[in-house]
């Protein structure tokens, strides 16, 4: 099974790139804002920041997602079909059994979270186990484990916790901005004012767009890693169809989701969100999913 997994120490590499990026992002937004405010606390609190959310988000992301999704511990007993399920597939990737957890939701639905295989958590939520057949239920968990296996939950995670940096970044510029931050650099002399006019549009234009980019970013990402995880999940089960029809039932469930938020959409199977599935190429851009139809077509063309 090792062949299923190439992609693994590249997403690795790929997760520190990310995080390089932005923090280099985060600690230039502080220089430029701290240059247009006068302020060299601004950049001083910039790199703590982005220090401080980068370790937490890469050594607790797994405990802040589950607290989040209010998803709770189940034992063997409570679910012992799943736990067998979850057994088998774990024993067929090569991988330690990870914690398995509940979400209280009658929606079907189902996502993995942990910076490594020894960390790993599959959390499912009730709607999944009522409404799902066995078959169904192996492609999901097998899709969740190549998630784990290809390193996608740590990456996935550390891209909305530093997203979410940058949009507090900006957002606390803008507010700084409208309450007459860098006045004092404008105002020396008309040389001055127009430089400093010029670095305070930049400052502007840089705090909206940047967010924006990020999330586009963070999306696009989860995107991509879910048509590896369910190519990989089909491999893994040799039955391709299973992994399609879970496909095809979820998406097609109309019960909402209490803990979907923006920020955690992208985790699960397939977006929690109902009827938010644009057509436009505007709308596919901030989508946290490719189309079920199409990731349905795929596995059905295996």
């Amino acid at each position: 099974m090792a062949t299923l997994y190439t992609h693994k120490d590249s997403n690795i590499r790929r997760t520190w790139f990310l995080m390089t990026v932005f923090l280099v992002l985060i600690i230039g937004f502080g220089w430029l804002f701290g240059y247009i405010l006068e302020n060299q606390f601004i950049l001083i609190f910039a790199v703590l920041f982005s220090v401080i959310t980068s370790f937490l988000s890469y050594w607790y992301s797994d405990k802040i997602i589950l607290a989040l999704t209010r998803a709770k511990p189940i034992a063997e007993k409570d679910a012992r079909e799943l736990y067998r399920t979850v057994e088998n597939l774990c024993i067929t990737a090569g991988m330690p059994m990870p914690r398995i957890y509940i979400l209280n939701e009658s929606q079907p639905n189902a996502f993995a979270t942990g910076r490594n295989e020894k960390r790993a958590v599959i959390a499912v939520t009730t709607g999944l186990l009522a409404k799902l057949r066995r078959l169904e239920l192996q492609g999901v968990i097998a899709h969740e484990i190549a998630h784990i296996k290809n390193r996608d939950t740590l990456l996935q995670t550390v891209a909305v916790v530093l997203a979410g940096v940058i949009a507090i970044a900006s957002n606390i510029f803008l507010r700084f901005s409208f309450f007459g931050g860098g006045r004092s650099r404008r105002s020396r002399d008309s040389r001055g004012g127009q430089v400093g006019a010029i670095f305070m549009l930049i400052g502007i234009a840089t705090a909206i767009l940047a967010p924006i980019a990020a999330t586009l970013i963070r999306l696009a990402i989860s995107r991509k890693r879910e048509f590896l995880a369910d190519a990989t999940g089909a491999l893994l089960t040799r039955y391709p169809e299973g992994l399609a029809s879970a496909l095809e039932k979820v998406s097609r469930d109309p019960a909402s989701m209490k803990v979907a938020r923006n920020y955690n959409a992208h985790l699960f199977i397939i977006s929690p969100f109902r009827g938010r599935q644009g057509t436009n190429w505007f709308n596919r851009l901030f989508l946290t999913h490719p189309s079920p139809g199409e990731r349905i077509k795929r596995l059905r063309e295996r």
